[in-house]
């Protein structure tokens, strides 16, 4: 772990903290102090039967940076985690240094396209799928065709090692209960007081610098929906595409994603 500004990333479904696995040590060799966590019902993580919504993990993140003994950090977020990343300049300010969102647009603009955008709606077939009674017992089952699925073209970097791992850790006693909550609350918070006031919030624009890399083949979150996280941003916006690879940019295209990340983490720095 690097002496630097501290750099927390969060992951996506179905997968936790190992998702990251290969970005890690690239950025703490880098000069950044690099840690990744399970989400709350994720991997190794406490698993307490409520709290699965974007306003708790948001606080469960904002308690991890003062607990590592930071004042702000740089949220690096993949999926499902990328919501939660892009959420924490309007839920956290003051402790968001900037945001690198992976393979999943504003919040706002994902919200909106799953009712509104036909193939998006499509694409969410999984989300709708977790609504029905006996999700949770499903999702160890899943684990493997959702990755295949989601995948670009390329398979090579889903190696049995891969797949026994994250099957593994969606198999861990409510874990999957964990999965299905969240997804539950994604799919029903605009139908809720309390997730909307959480859409309403994170439509207020983004100053701090935001990276947002979406996967050429990504057919859970249309790569197109990049072009509308725009309207959210008022900061520096980078916004990167990278081709032949589908929703696991950081396992798909490991290289290409840590060098991407480092050298923006290195012009954020620059411009203070």
């Amino acid at each position: 772990m690097g002496r630097g500004p501290l750099v927390l990333f969060v992951h996506g479904y179905p997968q936790f903290w190992w998702s990251w696995r290969l970005q890690l040590p690239a950025v703490a060799a880098a000069g950044y102090r690099a840690v990744a966590l399970d989400l709350r019902g994720f991997g190794a993580s406490d698993k307490p039967p409520h709290g699965h919504d974007a306003s708790t993990a948001c606080d469960d993140l904002a308690a991890i940076v003062r607990s590592l003994g930071a004042e702000r950090a740089v949220f690096v977020g993949h999926g499902l985690g990328a919501g939660f990343a892009w959420s924490m300049p309007s839920l956290h300010p003051d402790m968001t240094a900037a945001v690198a969102a992976v393979s999943a647009p504003h919040p706002a603009v994902f919200h909106r396209a799953m009712w509104r955008h036909p193939f998006q709606w499509r694409s969410n077939s999984y989300l709708r799928a977790m609504q029905t009674p006996f999700a949770p017992e499903r999702q160890a089952m899943s684990v493997a065709r959702r990755l295949r699925a989601w995948s670009g073209p390329d398979l090579g970097w889903l190696t049995p090692q891969v797949v026994d791992r994250y099957t593994e850790a969606m198999s861990v006693p409510f874990a999957g209960q964990a999965a299905a909550e969240y997804h539950r609350w994604v799919h029903r918070c605009r139908f809720t007081p309390s997730g909307a006031r959480y859409l309403h919030r994170v439509r207020e624009e983004i100053s701090v610098p935001v990276l947002h890399v979406h996967g050429e083949h990504d057919p859970s979150s249309l790569p197109i929906l990049s072009a509308e996280s725009r309207r959210h941003t008022s900061g520096p916006l980078q916004v990167s595409q990278i081709p032949d690879v589908g929703h696991f940019v950081p396992e798909e295209a490991p290289e290409q994603m840590s060098s991407l990340l480092i050298d923006w983490l290195d012009a954020v720095q620059h411009a203070r």
